[in-house]
């Protein structure tokens, strides 16, 4: 769990800080066209490297902090949700897809065991 979440915040830390430094470079890479306003996309670079900072300090005491957790777990299920509701609508371009790889699908599994983990040492209720 310890280095799951260690990975996970070092990932994401380094995730934010390329994409506030560097809003436009995603896009060069996958062939789209650039934001016309790269703050929001800098904003969300912000929101993923703060969810960093709190997988590394959930790390130090997984079972205790659960709910950082659970939360980035929820994160990493509905931003790709939000992902195919809006390609289906035609309001975002395929390419937009690969960055669910690396954000969100990769950590599915992980993050679930993790909770499981939690759940059965707790007994916590949803």
């Amino acid at each position: 769990m310890r280095l799951t979440l260690k990975l996970a915040a070092i990932y994401n830390i380094l995730w934010g800080t390329w994409v506030v430094l560097f809003p436009n470079h995603f896009f060069k890479l996958v062939g789209m066209e650039p934001l016309n306003h790269p703050m929001v996309w800098q904003g969300m670079g912000m929101v993923v490297g703060v969810y960093g900072l709190g997988y590394w300090w959930a790390s130090h005491k997984p079972i205790k902090h659960w709910p950082i957790i659970a939360v980035g777990f929820l994160g990493k299920i509905f931003g790709p949700l939000g992902f195919f509701y809006n390609y289906w609508k035609g309001n975002v371009p395929f390419e937009f897809m690969y960055t669910l790889f690396t954000n969100d699908f990769i950590w599915w599994i992980p993050f679930f065991l993790i909770l499981k983990k939690v759940h059965q040492q707790t007994q916590w209720k949803l």
